[in-house]
């Protein structure tokens, strides 16, 4: 069965910051990784619908990510409502993926707090049997939250990847983002910031750099010999 992950973002640039450096890993290791853009995030003071879909094609590709999908929701208008969560259930329903990425619940943002309870929502719609949804039901085993907050959140991580090989690859697809992070003066200070946080949390860990998740559900370990690998 092929490894497939799902990371949804509520606008382009938030899989990046939030797990650029994890969606290079996941694709070194042989992940399927499809990245679902909830809307194209604008208007913003120095972008355009145009140079937003070349700067997110030029992310991708540093990433090494080939497949994206831009679901066309209004930037600023995002909402947990019936008929988006079936449109992203039909994207689940569609992509069949074993682990789903979520942003974290908690932020200054309303787009991405209604984000996260879309996705919520949306893999539970997912299962439904009897539904005028395409495609046939799919549960994603695995539902993970990453963070890419625009508030200083006090998070106690459930696990921090490390992305010490790849975190140069993570800044690169960011700063693919021109309109948003060379040419917007006061966003530019924030690569700093996204860099600065990259090394505390790596940190925590004892490695170069490092990103946060967070999992509501338990997680089951089948083997002992995984104990040592954690």
């Amino acid at each position: 069965m092929e490894d497939i992950a799902l990371v949804v973002a509520p606008h382009p640039d938030d899989a990046e910051i939030g797990m650029g450096g994890t969606i290079v890993a996941l694709r070194k290791a042989g992940v399927r990784v499809v990245i679902l853009d909830l809307s194209d995030g604008e208007p913003t003071p120095f972008g355009s619908p145009e140079v937003r879909a070349q700067e997110t094609k030029a992310a991708s590709g540093i990433l090494g990510v080939s497949e994206r999908i831009l679901l066309g929701l209004k930037n600023r208008e995002i909402y947990d409502t019936v008929e988006s969560r079936k449109k992203i259930a039909e994207v689940i329903r569609s992509v069949r993926p074993t682990i789903l990425f979520a942003p974290y619940w908690e932020d200054a943002h309303p787009d991405h707090v209604q984000a996260s309870a879309l996705v919520d929502a949306a893999r539970f719609y997912a299962k439904f049997v009897k539904t005028d949804l395409q495609h046939e039901p799919w549960y994603p085993r695995r539902e993970l939250y990453f963070l890419s907050t625009h508030i200083r959140v006090k998070l106690s991580p459930s696990f921090v990847f490390d992305i010490s090989d790849h975190v140069d690859t993570k800044m690169a697809a960011i700063r693919a983002y021109a309109s948003q992070f060379v040419q917007h003066a006061k966003n530019a200070e924030r690569l700093e910031v996204i860099q600065s946080e990259a090394r505390y949390w790596g940190g925590q860990i004892g490695a170069k750099a490092g990103e946060p998740f967070v999992i509501r559900e338990a997680v089951r370990v089948m083997s002992a010999r995984a104990l040592f690998e954690v």
